[in-house]
């Protein structure tokens, strides 16, 4: 049966069909909210009760705020492509929620992954094709709230890391000996704890870099070809920081609390402004030449004429 067969013996469900590959975009993302509520709760309740910080929220509203900046630019036709993962997507968030048949359920976390990468499909599908997919991937995944866990499973050796690098770093000036995250520096124990280790300035400078991404323009490529100096850089702050603090420590002048912080934001603030730097678009030579301007004639032995006074 063809197409028009179909249209004419089946006129109902064809304009149905019509009406459907209609719908506006924010329809079809409201529905996918809709369907994926209970990894909303799941978020919104680890928030509330302090199991984890809320920069989940800062990278939702960037991703919130940059699909509105697109909203006159949606197409009107998905990406069937990202339409069907979209959909997967959600529907393997709620099986492995649930469990599937014998197979125990996921923990909330991991079946949080999968439907915040279910969404941000689903945007992908109505965004531009001129629009990078990876920092837009690289913001649901943010939204997330898993700075706790990342915490529990990478802070040690993140500690430890930048305590043998600080130890380096130090040891032109002091006697500095290493154990674990912890440093005897001139045979004073200073313990490298658990907001040392960075990943909160890594969950920053990552946020920083998709934000900058997206507002630049850049594609998949530019984009994955500079993460790893985002990383280093995130290493190289976090290692900077904990020296300075670990130097006053040991030189028996620890620093106020208040001064503590401060210097903590500001290498904060130099390593976001650097990978800001580092993701910003290119800067174009100047297009200027003499020849530009009208009636400047430049060439040998030539008297200068402006045509706009003759």
């Amino acid at each position: 049966m063809t197409l028009d067969q179909f249209a004419r013996t089946r006129p109902r469900l064809f304009d149905w069909g019509i009406r459907l590959d209609r719908a506006p975009a924010a329809a079809w993302l409201a529905l996918q909210v809709a369907a994926l509520a209970p990894t909303w709760l799941w978020m919104a309740r680890r928030v509330l009760d302090g199991s984890d910080d809320p920069l989940g929220l800062l990278a939702l509203g960037a991703l919130a705020l940059f699909a509105w900046s697109k909203r006159r630019s949606l197409r009107a036709g998905p990406l069937l492509g990202w339409l069907a993962l979209a959909a997967a997507g959600t529907v393997a968030a709620t099986l492995l929620r649930t469990g599937i048949g014998p197979l125990p359920a996921l923990p909330p976390l991991a079946a949080g992954l999968v439907a915040v990468l279910a969404l941000a499909a689903g945007l992908l599908a109505f965004l531009p094709r001129q629009v990078a997919r990876l920092p837009v991937l690289g913001l649901a995944v943010l939204a997330l709230p898993l700075l706790s866990s990342l915490q529990f499973y990478a802070g040690y050796p993140l500690r430890v890391i930048t305590a043998e690098a600080s130890r380096w770093l130090l040891a032109p000036g002091f006697s500095v000996l290493r154990e674990g995250s912890s440093l005897l520096v001139d045979g004073r124990l200073v313990i490298v704890d658990a907001p040392c280790s960075g990943v909160q300035m890594a969950w920053l400078g990552y946020f920083t870099a998709c934000a900058v991404a997206l507002w630049a323009r850049h594609g998949d490529r530019r984009f994955l070809a500079r993460l790893p100096a985002v990383g280093l850089l995130v290493l190289a702050g976090n290692i900077l920081r904990n020296s300075v603090l670990v130097g006053f420590e040991g030189t028996g002048h620890a620093l106020a609390p208040w001064l503590h912080e401060a210097v903590g934001l500001a290498v904060l603030a130099l390593v976001c402004g650097a990978i800001a730097q580092l993701m910003a678009p290119a800067r174009r030579a100047s297009s200027f030449t003499p020849s530009a301007i009208p009636g400047l004639i430049t060439a040998p032995g030539a008297r200068r004429v402006d045509t706009a006074l003759s």
